[in-house]
């Protein structure tokens, strides 16, 4: 595939096991420091790749060709970002969900990123198995796909959904040899580590010297470092293991939601065994019903729990084939802490009742806006959803496949009398100081009525 043969060099001269099991800027630097005939390659070959269609970009409007070749040009970046590797490609993902941003011919042309990403062998798939688990394949398995599922579908969606990060892995349906179980068996593409530590090496240096010459004054290779600590832990299926384990002890009893179950002790760093669910997108099920557990799911781990699914996207939310809500792929998970959370609640109240001033309180309490941020305009300008959009970015999400049944759906007028209940029977000191000021400031009557209605 594309990437083994453009990018394949880096992995031959890097240990992924031993140098990069975990995000640590230090280490990848002192790495790539003593290979600076690797990084210098790397460098050229970014530069030519990106540098390169940008100058053709540059031609096209000198020639007031921009136009007629902007379809072409879009299907040559999205090229280039294959051949560079998943680094790019999950930049990538990241920049397409903006279409305030992007020309929707780039839109279009990223979302074809995942058929392009050709699978990495079986043959190797087995081998990073055996070696990360201690055991022969045919004594792990009565028998396991030949292929990985669905790789042209992108489908544990009739299989297993993909986006982006089908780059990073491949998933094989097996039986366990010991309980004839059917499970889902996710390999992680070999060398993925070590290329997209090289790149982050790279984009820190490029952040450092931005901030130095733009005078930011935010920390832009902190900014680096954040987003490749939630690839890294992406990228440790033990931890999602755990994090799989833990969504199922916490949410499993919820009445028609679904969690596979995780096979931990047959996990690794590398190789990930979970139960098989079966059934299709949520977002082509069309199922109202669906949301709203979904909607109750995200509003337990967001209020209650504090422990959430920080990737919430529609290819990780199935309609199984008996007609539960599924949760699958727990690799990026988050933590909200208890102050946060009522913060969360307070803002959610101001928002429903349109108490903007206290709105604007909120949003700097939630640390959205800094304390020096005039009370006035933030005040005028809270005029919509903002603030739920920030906090509860699942329910959006939700909400997002929720509109595409009944157009006049809004998952915060179906979320507040969950909220509502939540203040009334919390014993949070600041909740109930929230209940008071929501009862006596004014318009008691109604407020009243809001809460029980």
């Amino acid at each position: 595939d594309k990437f083994s043969k453009y990018s394949g060099y880096i992995s031959d001269v890097s240990n992924d096991e031993t140098e990069f099991k975990e995000y640590d800027p230090d280490q990848i630097s002192r790495a790539f420091k003593n290979r600076p005939l690797l990084l210098m390659r790397r460098l050229l070959q970014i530069s030519f790749k990106v540098g390169g269609w940008l100058g053709i970009r540059y031609f096209d409007s000198l020639l007031g060709r921009s136009d007629a070749l902007f379809k072409k040009r879009a299907a040559e970046f999205r090229e280039a970002l294959v051949e560079l590797g998943p680094a790019f490609v999950k930049i990538a993902q990241a920049v397409s969900s903006r279409p305030d941003l992007i020309p929707p011919a780039y839109i279009a042309e990223l979302s074809l990123l995942q058929d392009q990403i050709a699978p990495f062998s079986t043959k190797a798939a087995l081998s990073i198995i055996e070696s990360e688990l201690g055991v022969p394949v045919d004594v792990l398995f009565s028998e396991i796909t030949p292929a990985p599922v669905a790789a042209a579908s992108l489908g544990q969606a009739r299989r297993y959904t993909f986006t982006t990060s089908y780059f990073l892995f491949r998933v094989y349906q097996a039986r366990l040899r010991p309980s004839g179980d059917t499970v889902a068996v996710k390999v992680q593409r070999p060398g993925v580590k070590a290329t997209i530590s090289l790149d982050i090496y790279i984009l820190r240096i490029l952040a450092g010297y931005a901030r130095i010459v733009g005078r930011f004054n935010t920390d832009l290779q902190a900014v680096v470092d954040e987003w490749a600590s939630s690839l890294f832990r992406e990228m440790d299926y033990e931890a999602e293991a755990r994090n799989g384990e833990r969504f199922r002890r916490l949410f499993g009893d919820i009445p028609d939601l679904t969690i596979p179950k995780m096979y931990k002790e047959l996990s690794s760093q590398r190789v990930l065994i979970m139960e098989w669910v079966e059934g299709q997108k949520l977002s082509e099920a069309k199922d109202l019903r669906l949301v709203e557990i979904g909607t109750y799911c995200s509003l337990s781990q967001i209020l209650e729990t504090g422990f959430y699914h920080a990737d919430p996207h529609p290819g990780n939310l199935l309609c199984t084939t008996d007609g539960k809500l599924a949760y699958i792929d727990f690799g990026m998970m988050g933590e909200i802490k208890q102050n946060f959370r009522d913060a969360i609640v307070e803002a959610s109240l101001h928002l429903v009742n349109r108490e903007f001033d206290a709105l604007a309180g909120d949003i700097v309490n939630l640390g959205f806006l800094p304390p020096t941020a005039p009370s006035a305009e933030v005040s005028r300008a809270l005029t919509g959803e903002m603030i739920f959009i920030f906090a509860f970015s699942s329910l959006t999400v939700l909400e997002g496949i929720a509109i595409t049944i009944d157009p006049n759906y809004k998952v915060l007028g179906r979320s507040y009398p969950w909220i509502a209940r939540k203040v009334l029977t919390d014993d949070s000191p600041t909740l109930r100081s929230t209940l008071y000021n929501l009862l006596y400031k004014v318009g008691t009557i109604k407020r009243i009525h809001s809460i029980i209605i």
